[in-house]
Formats: C-alpha cells, sequence, structure tokens
C-alpha cells in the first residue's frame, strides 16, 4: 500500500503563491531602499547572488542579501519605483489568506509572529536560516505540493552558519536577536547553562508549544558558539553544515500574513534527514520516524518533477565527506526504503 507523500497544488494555489513571493520581495527592496547604497552582484561557487551594499549609522559598510539572481527578482528590482508600497502590508495579509484558503500550508500564529520578527530585524538578512519542520512546511508550498506527511511541532529551529562554512547569505547585518525575542511580549526566556552562561535555546515555561532553538555546525571545542554581532548563542550540532550550503528563499504563510525566510535546499535537507535518523535515540522514535517521512515525500516530489539529479548531487555530496558519513546515509537510507518501499524507483534510478 502506497502512502500519501503529496498531493500536488491546483494552478491557482500556485499562482497566489508566487504573487505573494513578489509583494514581499518588493516590499523587502523597498525596505533596503531606505538605506543609501546600491544593489550589485556576487558570483559563488559558480552561482549568480543579488546583495544590497550600504553604510550603516556606525560607517561600516555592510551587505544585505536580497536573493538569488534570477528574472523575477531583477525585473522586481527594476519597476520597484514605479510601484506604490503604502497598501502593500495590507495587500499581502490578504494574498497571505487566500493562498491559504486556495490550499497553501500556512503555519501556526505564535511561530509565524516570532520567525516574522527576526525578519523584521534582520535576522535571516544576518545570515540566518530557517531548519526544521518549519522549513518543510515553506518547502511545500515553495515545490507546490500540500504534504501527506505528519509536519506537527512544537519548537522553531533557526541556524546560521557562524564562520564554519562559506554561504551565499550576507553575515555582517548587526542586530540583536534577544531584543527582537524580548519585543514580542511572548514570555520568551532564554535558558541558562549551568556554567551561567545563556545558552541557544528560548522557553516560554507556561507554553509548551513555544520552543526555539538556535544551532550552528560543530566545532572542535564543541561549546556554545556566540555571535556577538547578533547577541546570539548557538548550539553546536553534527552535520547541520550539509544543510547550510546552497540555500533558498521561500515563503513562510499564516493567518497574520507572511514573510520570506531561507531554508536550505530541498534535496539537501531530505539527505541531511537521513544522515540524522541514526542520531536518534531510541526514545525519540516519533522524531526519527518523521524525519524519514520529510525525507521521502520531499525525494518523491523531487523525483516526479524530473529533478533527480539534484538528488544525486547531494548525495554524492554527504558520501563523499567520509565514512562515518557513508555509514549513516546507508542507515538512513534502509531504513527509508523499509517504510516507504516505494521508493524503491528513486533508490534504483
Amino acid at each position: 500500500m502506497k502512502s500519501n507523500l503529496y498531493t500536488p497544488l491546483s494552478l491557482v494555489a500556485q499562482t497566489a503563491y508566487g504573487e505573494l513571493q513578489d509583494q514581499l520581495r518588493i516590499q523587502g527592496i523597498d525596505r533596503l531602499r531606505a538605506l543609501p547604497g546600491a544593489f550589485h552582484k556576487q558570483i559563488q561557487k559558480g552561482k549568480s547572488y543579488i546583495y544590497y551594499g550600504y553604510r550603516d549609522i556606525d560607517g561600516i559598510g555592510r551587505m544585505a542579501y536580497v536573493g538569488p539572481e534570477d528574472q523575477r527578482v531583477l525585473e522586481l528590482i527594476r519597476k520597484h519605483q514605479e510601484l506604490k508600497f503604502s497598501d502593500l502590508p495590507e495587500k499581502i495579509k490578504k494574498q497571505a489568506k487566500s493562498a491559504e484558503v486556495l490550499g497553501c500550508t500556512g503555519t501556526l500564529t505564535k511561530h509565524f509572529r516570532v520567525i516574522n520578527r527576526l525578519v523584521q530585524y534582520g535576522f535571516f538578512q544576518a545570515g540566518g536560516i530557517l531548519i526544521g519542520t518549519h522549513a518543510f512546511l515553506a518547502m511545500g508550498n515553495m515545490l507546490g505540493v500540500k504534504w501527506g506527511v505528519s509536519n506537527l511541532t512544537m519548537d522553531v529551529d533557526f541556524a546560521h552558519a557562524g564562520k564554519n562554512v562559506s554561504i551565499a547569505l550576507g553575515a555582517n547585518v548587526k542586530i540583536s536577536v534577544h531584543d527582537a525575542l524580548n519585543s514580542l511580549e511572548m514570555g520568551l526566556l532564554p535558558i541558562t547553562e549551568f556554567s551561567g552562561k545563556t545558552g541557544a535555546q528560548y522557553r516560554n515555561p507556561t507554553d509548551p508549544e513555544l520552543r526555539l532553538d538556535f544551532v550552528t555546525p560543530q566545532t572542535r571545542s564543541g561549546g556554545t558558539v556566540i555571535l556577538s554581532e547578533m547577541g546570539l548563542a548557538l548550539e553546536c550540532l553534527k552535520f547541520i553544515e550539509f544543510s547550510l550550503v546552497d540555500t533558498t528563499q521561500a515563503v513562510l504563510l499564516s493567518k497574520e500574513g507572511a514573510c520570506i525566510v531561507n531554508i536550505p535546499a530541498p534535496e539537501r535537507y531530505a539527505v541531511h534527514k537521513l544522515i540524522v535518523y541514526g542520531e536518534r535515540p531510541v526514545s525519540d522514535k516519533v522524531k526519527a520516524n518523521k524525519d524519514l517521512g520529510q525525507a521521502a515525500a520531499i525525494f518523491k516530489v523531487l523525483f516526479d518533477n524530473g529533478s533527480v539529479d539534484l538528488i544525486r548531487v547531494a548525495w554524492s555530496d554527504a558520501a563523499s565527506r567520509g565514512p562515518g558519513w557513508l555509514r549513516r546515509l546507508n542507515q538512513g537510507k534502509e531504513a527509508l526504503l523499509k517504510r516507504y518501499p516505494e521508493l524503491l524507483e528513486i533508490a534504483n534510478d
């Protein structure tokens, strides 16, 4: 019996999503225009990206990431001066509601408020990346599908590459994540480590459905990494660096509105889920099965869309990183095919 891993969104829903993405990009471009500077492109690993370079009030030159260089971004930059922005926030809110009614997947309001506030404070322009199930939700809308696997979560997970991984995102924007979260007045408190230092987690003691985690790739010391320019502590996590290469952008929407976030590339997200599958303790079987379900759904969409080469490249990259990586990959693959035998056609392709 085959699993219902996903169903395609209607063309109307996909169009609504595309229009929402354009409106949010226009809004982002307009905010950047308030800063004296200019757009330009940089090429990294053979791919072109658009940035906005400006000089901050402290006189330091900074770079804000706009997005990958594609025709839609370039056209919006060209046209943005002709557009009126006063009613754009209300348009975005209506468009987000419309997209959700038409079939796009939204997120819990309380989670959206946190993520959107970090957008407003520049967390994603400064290299922040949304990971975990919320990234998976945004990924589905981006790929034009509605997931059939479980996507419930209490955590909101974020990552930052720190100085360990070269990525395409701007990383010299100065912000305060702590101030951003405090401004929400949602009772989010940083968890203090035994050492007395502020850790990389935020919790609301009265709301178990509101937990934030900030992670970064493993360092030699393995301790908490402090990014002073962001007012943020990050927990080291093995293998997460694989998801932070070749990131993309997607729209996260809710009943309150929508925002653009950085997320992992779908194929890398899926392969990473196989790598970490075996790392889950026996007590975490539910999360391990969720990892497999998300990976299976993404693999199936990419295969059906004719993007199997993306899976091959991501797999080869992970396998080339050493015997430990390959062993975990194969362990995850074995579990995946046992649970989702319909994916054998992908594995054998």
